[in-house]
């Protein structure tokens, strides 16, 4: 091993001894605790079960399945080969996950029990090499992933350098095909130092874990509190009754919140009276009428931030009470530029795109070469979202650029595009254009503003149903509206401006 490398499982062998006997891991469905000691001893089992499976350095692996110790064990043992993992959203439609299984080519696939029919229906898609593990000890089709474990734990070293990539997260579709998003150890290693900087994360601190981890976020903010010694109380899927008892019963501390997930926690407080102001900080995405509901609650503090995969989660983050509806202030290892169409920094106030260098960067879009030397160009990642900054600093988060306009529902990723796409494959519809609007319950909303063609009808649910079915369902639209005069530019391309001013309301 390089002198100067440090890799993700050097934490875990790192917490193994300074945290040896301290529960590491609570997997909520079993009833399970893991100690650092063991969960190490575990990955180590898994890496030589994998090594000797044929898992090489830069091979991937891929993972469908809801969050449980089994899958951060395979980023555990991943990280110790060198091996390079791809958790696959579970949400997507058969044709997005597909194309993505095919795109980052998995040398084995580990599937949960919930999408094993799903996966052995589309196997023939898929190289005859790839190797199939149920997720789930003694449930399945597939080969168990336990039998990997059987064996002396001794794997031969391999060199992980800090630089090497560690993981494949599949963002939002630009143009209608997503984009695989490789973030190497440095990355995860950066965000890590950040969290524990901003969120003052130490080992009595108590994470509840409810976002998934082929999420960028549910990822690193496990990763984050594992690498302080924290504890990790684990769902497979966000119960919201369970979820407010079990930050009573395990004094959790730290969670990751997009809307409405804390909202929802709240309104279960409210009812039950369970005492949740063990809960001291929360970060993420909500609402100021949430927000302020926990920390008047609690006494606790919600953390505001800017960020996206391809800058490993945050890039800014501070406490919301230091400037309400910003997005925070940048964070230590992040060099932020706000610039213009030509890359020429705009001044205090001005909106600008927001560019970005430093260790957070990931690595580039996998397989994607020229979209890369234009997203890297001028020795910067240009983000696609525009800001500005305030006097004192912070940044204001101003929405996308109108050619990479973005929906974030609930926390997730859509462009209107790929919605679009899916729309125009109704015989019925003519021409649309999609976008976000204000909602309650998720903070931001989808809406498909159409035109039909002559002589054809259609409900707004029976579209919504038909884009459900192709595309993930969180990206179907939540609001259709049909229209008659459709504004049109002089080019005869949908006048998006126009449409959004006149049909953006639900």
């Amino acid at each position: 091993m390089g002198l100067y490398e440090f890799n993700i499982y050097d934490v875990i062998i790192r917490n193994a001894l300074c945290f040896k006997d301290k529960d590491a891991w609570f997997e909520v469905e079993d009833n399970h605790t893991l100690t650092f000691a063991q969960l190490k001893e575990k990955v180590d089992h898994l890496a030589a079960g994998m090594q000797n499976l044929g898992v090489e350095k830069r091979d991937r692996i891929a993972v469908v399945g809801q969050n449980c110790v089994e899958y951060f064990l395979l980023y555990g043992a991943a990280a110790a080969l060198g091996a390079i993992i791809s958790p696959i959203n579970w949400r997507l439609s058969e044709e997005e996950l597909t194309y993505n299984l095919n795109d980052c080519s998995p040398k084995a696939v580990f599937v949960g029990k919930e999408y094993q029919n799903l996966i052995n229906g589309v196997r023939e898609k898929f190289s005859s090499e790839v190797q199939y593990f149920s997720l789930d000890r003694g449930r399945g089709m597939f080969t168990d992933f336990h039998c990997l474990l059987d064996n002396e734990g001794n794997f031969e070293q391999v060199e992980v350098f800090t630089n090497d990539g560690f993981v494949i997260i599949y963002t939002a579709a630009v143009g209608g095909t997503s984009r695989g998003a490789l973030l190497g150890h440095g990355n995860v290693l950066c965000t890590n130092i950040h969290s524990k900087y901003s969120l003052n994360l130490t080992e009595e601190d108590v994470y509840l874990n409810l976002v998934p981890f082929f999420h960028v976020g549910g990822l690193f903010m496990t990763m984050a509190t594992f690498h302080a010694g924290a504890l990790t109380v684990n769902m497979r899927k966000f119960d919201i009754v369970k979820a407010v008892k079990l930050i009573q019963e395990k004094r959790a501390s730290v969670m990751l919140d997009f809307a409405p997930m804390l909202s929802s926690i709240l309104e279960q407080q409210e009812i039950s009276g369970i005492d949740i102001k063990s809960l001291r900080a929360v970060a993420g995405l909500d609402t100021p009428e949430t927000i302020e509901k926990y920390q008047k609650l609690t006494g606790g503090n919600f953390y505001c931030g800017y960020g996206q995969t391809e800058v490993s989660a945050f890039a800014t983050l501070s406490r919301y009470n230091e400037r309400p509806g910003s997005a925070g202030k940048i964070l230590p290892l992040v060099e932020m530029k706000l610039v213009d169409a030509n890359d020429r920094p705009v001044q205090i106030g001005q909106i600008g795109e927001i560019t970005i260098k430093g260790p957070l960067v990931f690595k580039g879009y996998w397989n994607l070469p020229e979209e890369n030397a234009f997203v890297f160009r001028n020795g910067r990642h240009h983000t696609g979202d525009l800001g500005r900054f305030d006097e004192d600093g912070f940044l204001w988060y101003e929405g996308r650029k109108a050619d990479k306009d973005l929906i974030k529902p609930g926390g997730e990723n859509v462009y209107p595009a790929e919605v679009e796409k899916a729309i125009l494959e109704h015989p019925a519809v003519k021409i649309t254009v999609v976008f976000g609007v204000p909602d309650p319950k998720w903070k931001e909303g989808i809406k498909a503003v159409c035109q039909l063609k002559e002589g054809h009808a259609l409900s707004p649910q029976e579209l919504i149903d038909f884009v459900g079915e192709r595309i993930a369902r969180y990206k179907k639209p939540q609001f259709v509206e049909f229209v008659t005069d459709f504004p049109i530019t002089e080019g005869g391309s949908p006048d998006r401006a126009k449409i959004m001013q006149l049909f953006g309301v639900k």
